[in-house]
């Protein structure tokens, strides 16, 4: 399974800015997809997640009010609608996908991982 996000640039405090990651390959094995993030000088952080043919979504505290993920119930294309940023949502977006179950928000239950794409916000 290959994944390209899409979608970051620069954006002011209060913006919105949306994220797309595009899987390609053997996506019918997908148990998962999700997006992580790591800000300067922090930890990997979970920010959400999408469950294939549920739809069933997870959330980081975080972000929860703020961010929504969508996506095709085939695990093809997630989404990322990221509203009311602020400076601490400044990171490297990263979009993953795994066929393991178990905690949406551990790492190692992703076994692919794409290039990150850069959001920063300033106020």
């Amino acid at each position: 399974v290959q994944l390209q996000a899409s979608g970051g640039g620069s954006v002011h405090a209060a913006g919105s800015l949306k994220l797309s990651c595009d899987a390609s390959g053997r996506t019918s094995t997908l148990y998962r997809m999700a997006w992580f993030r790591q800000g300067p000088g922090k930890e990997r952080e979970f920010v959400a997640a999408l469950r294939r043919s549920s739809g069933t979504t997870f959330y980081g505290d975080s972000v929860k009010g703020r961010f929504t993920i969508s996506g095709d119930k085939a695990l093809t294309m997630m989404y990322l609608q990221m509203n009311d940023l602020k400076d601490e949502d400044t990171a490297v977006y990263y979009c993953a996908a795994g066929t393991r179950f178990g905690d949406p928000g551990i790492e190692s239950h992703y076994e692919y991982w794409g290039p990150g794409t850069q959001v920063t916000v300033s106020s």
